[in-house]
């Protein structure tokens, strides 16, 4: 405590750890030393980009013969982001306590001031994810039924060798064309059901399944439709059937910032016979775009012609995506039991607002999961401070920030300050938002996660490289090491582990599209698969790992210890990024718990190896293990 004034992520200087909901009381309470002579401290507290408001603290008691403590109690009357820091009277004058950059203030030092999201006190998140298991499907990858397909375009190139390198080269004319398939579809993925519940796997997100004249499916053609390549509806509906039965639910990717050019909204190629907005200025989805000089000139996603930019504020767009007939609720209705929001900081707020209640309206228990690289809680897009997690849109985002620091720490071996930025993220999220975090170390939009971990930067890198590139079976081997013990974190923070398709075989691969290859049946990394399976069924057979607090033990020299606790257990994860074996002397309470993963504890220490990891369990239903 010495000439630390107040810290944020101490329950003695702040009652109520994190985000807090809307008329809750907190106690803010700091100390200082009684040799400045204070006379008065001030807590100062604004909305963003609000007025400060200034509230008097009561002098409490003393610590000692020379620190004393001053405490107030605030109600939060309304949901937004807020920030404060503290103001104190000496007879030198006023100074300041301020955020030294994490969480910790100082009388002589600091730049920032400390965060206080509050939510809607009625915001409450799906629980059926909590404690979960996310699989990422490319769908035409995965899995491919081999049942012949009715409707599908001629233009599209229908490949027969599975595995095989998806097309990178671009045409005469400069296009990548995205139109080779392999076949993958949704009752292939319904025939693998067995796998994937054998990986422990809770919820299915499927990437774009709707009909589009791309192998990504992110070029909309008709929202209403399962693309031909994939099925139809009759087999979405008997996939959310089947998989209910192995306790798997199924949520899809919604992409509503942008259409194709070649959908029956736009139809730029006359390919439907619907009149689209590049046909026609009286089309009646002309207003779903801009343009600025109909009909070659519009606004268009990253810059990107095949993708025309859609107008999300749009009345009838919206009614068409979230009406009580929309878009939204349809799908819900076939057993989807929720949506991923492409690039959902690129969504304005009327359209999440009103999304978010088309899909609560249809079904309450409905997870709405958006796509934001960034700090969510106070993300700025559109020239304005996002309010994605405080109750009216998103129920959770995608954890990039906890994808980069795994990432970053199992890479470089460096630790120290890890554990910082997993707690920034769970102090300025709703704990309901983070129990549900989906966790991935890799997604469509990455680079392979093993590849990743040991390959080669591709920054600046061309596709005829990143195709050539592959790991020599040396960094291969490492690579796997370091993947497993990322995925060891990955599954025991606070959130869902998502496992994108393939990481658990060993894919490799660089960017799109050699991050998007086929899932190589029978010819997977059998100790990494095992590995997965593994890791899967520590996740069904710890409670903490639902929505159980996160304490931090110890970050040094490689070195990553941290616990998971909750009424029924507690478990404690040791990671060891150095390539030598070490001696993890465990504190006392810890000392007769069930080794889950690694090796047993001999006495006060277990043993980790080089580039190993291990957990261990408290389990309190069956009495002390103290």
């Amino acid at each position: 405590m010495d000439n630390i004034p107040y810290n944020s992520r101490n329950k003695l200087h702040k009652s109520t750890f994190g985000a807090v909901r809307e008329n809750e009381k907190i106690t803010f309470s700091v100390v200082l030393p009684r040799n400045i002579s204070c006379s008065g401290v001030d807590f100062v507290i604004h909305k963003d980009n609000c007025h400060s408001a200034y509230h008097r603290l009561s002098w409490l008691s003393m610590e000692g013969e020379d620190k004393e403590w001053w405490q107030i109690e605030y109600i939060p009357t309304e949901t937004g982001l807020f920030f404060y820091h503290f103001e104190y009277e000496t007879p030198w004058g006023k100074s300041e306590i301020l955020n030294n950059g994490s969480c910790l203030g100082f009388l002589n030092g600091g730049k920032h001031e400390w965060q206080l999201t509050v939510y809607d006190k009625n915001f409450k998140t799906p629980d059926w994810l909590k404690g979960g298991l996310i699989y990422q499907i490319f769908p035409d990858r995965f899995f491919s039924s081999e049942e012949p397909k009715k409707n599908v375009p001629p233009d599209r190139k229908r490949r027969t060798d599975w595995g095989g390198e998806p097309e990178w080269r671009p045409t005469k004319e400069g296009k990548v064309l995205n139109n080779d398939y392999f076949g993958g579809d949704l009752k292939g993925i319904e025939q693998k059901l067995p796998y994937l519940s054998s990986l422990g796997i809770s919820c299915i997100y499927l990437n774009p399944i709707f009909e589009a004249q791309s192998n990504h499916r992110y070029d909309t053609s008709d929202y209403s439709k399962v693309d031909s390549l994939l099925g139809t509806e009759k087999d979405l509906k008997s996939l959310c059937k089947k998989a209910k039965e192995y306790g798997i639910s199924v949520i899809l990717d919604g992409v509503f910032s942008h259409t194709g050019d070649d959908s029956i909204y736009f139809n730029k190629y006359g390919r439907y016979d619907s009149v689209g907005a590049y046909q026609s200025k009286e089309s009646q989805f002309y207003k779903w775009y801009k343009f600025t000089s109909w009909p070659d000139k519009y606004n268009c996603w990253w810059g990107i012609d095949i993708l025309p930019e859609v107008t999300e504020d749009c009345d009838e767009f919206i009614e068409f995506i979230t009406g009580k007939n929309g878009v939204a609720r349809k799908w819900l209705k076939t057993g989807v039991r929720g949506w991923r929001l492409d690039v959902a900081d690129e969504l304005p707020d009327r359209f999440l607002d009103q999304f978010r209640k088309a899909v609560k309206a249809e079904k309450s228990d409905a997870l709405v999961l958006g796509e934001v690289w960034e700090d969510a809680s106070n993300k700025t897009s559109y020239g304005q401070r996002r309010r994605y997690l405080q109750g009216g849109q998103l129920d959770s985002v995608m954890n990039y920030p906890f994808a980069d620091a795994i990432i970053s720490f199992i890479r470089s071996g460096v630790v120290e300050g890890f554990t910082d930025k997993i707690l920034t993220i769970i102090e300025n999220y709703p704990k309901c938002v983070t129990d549900i975090l989906m966790n991935h170390i890799g997604t469509h939009d990455t680079i392979r996660a093993i590849t990743r971990l040991v390959g080669e930067s591709c920054e600046y890198r061309d596709r005829a490289w990143q195709s050539s590139k592959k790991l020599s079976d040396e960094m291969y081997n490492k690579g796997v090491k370091l993947l497993k013990l990322a995925s060891v974190i990955q599954y025991t923070l606070p959130g869902v582990p998502s496992l994108y398709y393939g990481d658990e075989a060993g894919m490799q691969g660089y960017k799109d599209p050699f991050n998007r290859v086929c899932y190589p049946w029978g010819h997977e990394n059998e100790e990494l698969l095992s590995h997965y399976k593994k890791l899967g069924k520590i996740r069904k057979s710890c409670s903490c790992l639902a929505s159980g607090e996160f304490y931090t033990i110890s970050e040094m020299l490689g070195c990553l210890a941290y616990t998971r606790s909750c009424e029924k257990d507690s478990i404690m994860v040791i990671v060891n990024r150095n390539e030598h074996e070490i001696d993890y002397y465990l504190p006392e309470e810890w000392q007769n718990a069930e080794t889950v993963l690694g090796e047993n504890i001999q006495g006060s220490k277990i043993k980790i190896g080089a580039l190993d990891a291990a957990i261990i369990r408290k389990d309190y239903t069956k009495g002390s293990t103290d």
